[in-house]
């Protein structure tokens, strides 16, 4: 295992579902995140506790199939409607959600692994540290805040292994 790790750690993960989906899709034309390999190299051999998936409900039709393949890997689903202002302006992000169940979980870990790159986390990070709880984050490099990367204990940037983590698209089948 990587320095710092142990396998006796208590590991709660949560990922920003949202902030890692439109890095994927922006930075390799459109490609998915494997959740799945996301959880397990969070895990890292460790104890996990929890994991959370923070996702915005956008009513389209294969949402709900995707929700349960997170559940069968793992995840506990939280799931919020996406707002809509007055004029049109549309607003989904779980960022005081996710910050509230981590404080929430705070004394029963051992390690947060966050998955996001948004720097909107890292007071989290730092509230985190001075409670002596291991961070890590997992997001990928290109879209991700050079302070969060600062804050963290430990950081695994996806960008220097996408293929590791991305869903691989499946091209026509062959007859």
């Amino acid at each position: 295992m990587k320095s710092g790790k142990h396998k006796e750690q208590r590991v709660g993960v949560f990922v920003d579902v949202q902030n890692m989906y439109y890095s994927a899709k922006n930075l390799y034309k459109g490609a998915k995140v494997d959740f799945g390999k996301i959880l397990k190299e969070g895990v890292a051999g460790r104890r996990l506790i929890r994991a959370f998936a923070y996702v915005i409900r956008a009513d389209i039709e294969p949402e709900q199939a995707f929700y349960e393949a997170l559940e069968k890997q793992g995840w506990e689903v939280r799931a919020k409607d996406l707002q809509v202002f007055i004029g049109g302006a549309k607003k989904g992000d779980w960022d005081v959600g996710l910050c509230m169940d981590v404080i929430r979980h705070a004394d029963k870990v051992d390690v947060v692994v966050l998955v996001s790159g948004d720097g909107d986390y890292v007071d989290l990070l730092d509230y985190l540290r001075g409670r002596g709880v291991r961070t890590e984050v997992i997001a990928f490099g290109k879209t991700t805040s050079g302070k969060l990367v600062e804050e963290a204990d430990e950081f695994l940037d996806l960008d220097e292994s996408p293929q590791e983590f991305l869903i691989k698209k499946k091209g026509p089948r062959k007859k």
